[in-house]
């Protein structure tokens, strides 16, 4: 069972926005994380009052005993129970209308950057869920999210095949990593509808929560904002990508290379186990088999040979 918090901030009478961060030995970061969001706070031309609930996975650098410190909700763990349950452990007692999932990992650069989103959120009621720009620290843009994974869009990502700036712009990444094509930037610098949003920093209007319920608890890491982004398009709601409003990741900076990379192609098994045809599971599995070869080939042979052996 997780030790609930210690140290509680006074909250205010009508919480806008709850903001969960899942922390996993990332003290220095996490610091900075939490002051960008205080820092921000106090620039607010509104009257939205918001809460910060951090729920640690048994994190080994002293970051539980730094957010004793700091006015916050705070959930212990007593292992890492992963990212998906350890967000719904924030989203259980988080009492804002909206939920944002954020990386410890980042840091809030615009003084609006709330105000912003929290006026578009309570503008376009179909909305659902919004990400927000994401830029690396050289204030370059980082991919963020896609398409969903159908068989077709899986065999042109196994091949490199969307990379193509003429053919990526046709088919729709499901995860287009790199923005480097000229499509691609100019795809990330347009608001839009998108299938997914990236976790990293993704707004929830809470009554999504209500409807299909929390984070799938089966993925550990990794294709979990994919899977609970499919749900609430079901049910009827708007996934939003909005560039007006930017936030820089550092990105990987809690979880290794081989942990993101088999958490990914696990992920993407369980995703078409739960939400597809049983016919192709088995078309998938062969499909990644192909990515993780290429990439083997191509890139880090000591990981993706780990991952041919686990898919």
């Amino acid at each position: 069972m997780p030790d609930s918090n210690n140290s509680t901030m006074k909250q205010p009478n009508k919480v806008i926005l709850s903001i969960i961060i899942v922390s996993y030995n990332t003290k220095k970061l996490l610091e900075e994380c939490i002051e960008s969001i205080i820092q921000n706070s106090k620039t607010q031309t509104s009257s939205a009052s918001y809460e910060i609930i951090v729920v640690d996975n048994n994190s080994q650098d002293d970051s539980v005993k730094m957010l004793k410190n700091l006015k916050l909700k705070l959930i212990v763990n007593k292992d890492n129970v992963g990212f998906a349950k350890a967000n719904n452990q924030g989203i259980k007692i988080a009492k804002g209308k909206y939920l944002l999932l954020l990386n410890s990992d980042t840091k809030i650069i615009e003084k609006d950057f709330f105000e912003k989103i929290l006026k578009f959120l309570d503008s376009h009621l179909k909305v659902g869920i919004l990400g927000p720009q994401l830029l690396w620290e050289d204030g370059k843009i980082q991919a963020s999210g896609g398409y969903f994974p159908n068989l077709g869009r899986i065999f042109f990502w196994a091949f490199f095949l969307d990379d193509l700036p003429i053919l990526g712009n046709i088919i729709h990444s499901y995860h287009p990593h790199t923005p480097s094509f000229y499509w691609k930037n100019k795809y990330y610098q347009n608001y839009h509808q998108q299938d997914w949003i990236t976790g990293a920093c993704l707004f929830i209007r809470k009554e999504i929560i209500d409807k299909i319920g929390v984070l799938d608890e089966n993925f550990f890491l990794y294709v979990e904002e994919l899977e609970f982004c499919y749900r609430a398009k079901k049910a009827g709601f708007e996934v939003i990508y909005y560039p007006k409003a930017k936030i820089i990741h550092l990105g990987g900076k809690s979880g290794t290379s081989l942990g993101a990379t088999i958490g990914e192609f696990q992920g993407l098994k369980y995703f078409y186990k739960k939400h597809k045809p049983k016919w192709q599971l088995p078309i998938l599995k062969f499909l990644l088999k192909i990515a993780a070869f290429w990439r083997f080939l191509f890139f880090d042979r000591k990981i993706y040979r780990q991952v041919l052996a686990k898919i």
